[in-house]
């Protein structure tokens, strides 16, 4: 019987050592989107969700995409679907569509030529000009978009 306590008393104190040596698992975050960016100044807009993001724990990345860009169309279902959280979740993603922004993104130094564009905004809210863009049409669209865009959120 003293020979069963202690073994139970080992035993727990190698869980207690080994619970502060491994981290508890967090609850798994959710990809954030927030669509459809409303009309005005885009830099101060931005700026104010690079501080919120910072404070929420979150990463912010401007996406922008388009109602008739078929890769667009994939990665947003895909997101508002929850399929990207375990990857993606950190993320805050602002959506702006390139036919309605475009003038007001170009003026704050957001430029590309391919849409997907996901691009990483300074604390003032302009672009750093890190960004990827463009993707291939298809099933593989998402699964192209999401490594890319984890590499180059975590290269901040």
């Amino acid at each position: 019987m003293q020979r069963a306590v202690a073994i139970v008393v080992a035993l727990a104190a190698c869980q207690a050592s080994d619970s502060r040596a491994v981290p508890a698992a967090t609850p798994q975050q959710k990809l954030e989107l927030i669509d459809a960016a409303p009309s005005g100044d885009v830099p101060a807009y931005l700026a104010a969700l690079v501080a919120k993001s910072k404070v929420d724990g979150k990463k912010l990345v401007v996406y922008v995409g388009a109602s008739w860009c078929e890769p667009c169309q994939r990665f947003h279902a895909a997101a508002a679907a929850g399929e990207l959280d375990a990857t993606l979740g950190d993320l805050r993603l602002v959506v702006f569509d390139a036919d309605r922004d475009d003038p007001r993104l170009t003026a704050a130094g957001f430029h590309y030529a391919m849409i997907p564009l996901f691009a990483i905004p300074t604390a003032d809210g302009h672009s750093t000009g890190r960004q990827i863009a463009g993707s291939v049409k298809g099933e593989r669209a998402v699964a192209q978009i999401a490594p890319n865009l984890r590499r180059l959120v975590d290269q901040q």
